[in-house]
C-alpha cells in the first residue's frame, strides 16, 4: 500500500507530480475517498482509469440519502464522510467487492479483515457518542476555521461554526472570525 498524499496536506489542493501520476499508473488498484474530496486529482484519476487501470471511489457504494450536499458546496457533495464513523464504516463493503474483483482468491480474507476494522470502527462510534454525551447539550459547539465536520456534526449532535467555510481554497472575512 502506497499513500500519494502524505500527512498535512490539503486534498483539495493537492496536485500529483509527474512521479506520482507514473506510481497511480503503475498501481494493481487505486482507491480514493470520491466525492471531489481529491478536486485535481479527478482528471488524473479519469486518465488513469481510460488506460484500463482499477481505480475506485470509497465513496461510491454509499447511498446518497446519506451524503451531505450543503448548498455551500455549490452542487457538490460533501467529501468528508470519514468523520461520522458509521458512514465511513459503511464504505467497507464496497472496499471488499473491488478488491474481490481486483484479487478473487482473497475474497475471504478482504471480508474478515474488513469484519475487524468494521469493529474497531464500532468501538471508536461508541466512544464517540458517549464522550460527547458527557458534554452538556446547550454546550456542544464547535469552532474551527475549515468547516468539515457536518457530518460529525449530524452524527454527534454538535454544531459547528468556521470561518473558513468548506473550502480551503476560501478566505475567512472579519465578519466570519
Amino acid at each position: 500500500v502506497r499513500a500519494i498524499m502524505g500527512t498535512n496536506i490539503d486534498p483539495h489542493l493537492f496536485t500529483p507530480t509527474t512521479s506520482e501520476i507514473r506510481a497511480l499508473g503503475n498501481a494493481d488498484v487505486v482507491f480514493y475517498n470520491g466525492l471531489f474530496l481529491e478536486g485535481r486529482m479527478v482528471d488524473a484519476f479519469k486518465k488513469i482509469e481510460k488506460s484500463g487501470k482499477r481505480i475506485f471511489a470509497v465513496a461510491a457504494g454509499l447511498d446518497e440519502s446519506s451524503v451531505r450536499s450543503p448548498s455551500e458546496f455549490k452542487g457538490h457533495p460533501d467529501p468528508h464522510i470519514w468523520m461520522d464513523v458509521q458512514l465511513w464504516s459503511s464504505c467497507l463493503q464496497e472496499v471488499v467487492r473491488k478488491m474481490a474483483k481486483v484479487d478473487p482468491d482473497g475474497a475471504d480474507e478482504f471480508s474478515k479483515n474488513a469484519d475487524a476494522y468494521a469493529e474497531q470502527l464500532d468501538l471508536l462510534d461508541e466512544y464517540a457518542r458517549k464522550s460527547i454525551a458527557s458534554i452538556p447539550p446547550e454546550l456542544r459547539v464547535m469552532v474551527t476555521a475549515h468547516d468539515a465536520f457536518g457530518y460529525y456534526s449530524r452524527a454527534y449532535g454538535i454544531e459547528v461554526k468556521s470561518a473558513q467555510g468548506i473550502t480551503t481554497e476560501s478566505e475567512p472575512g472579519v465578519n466570519d472570525i
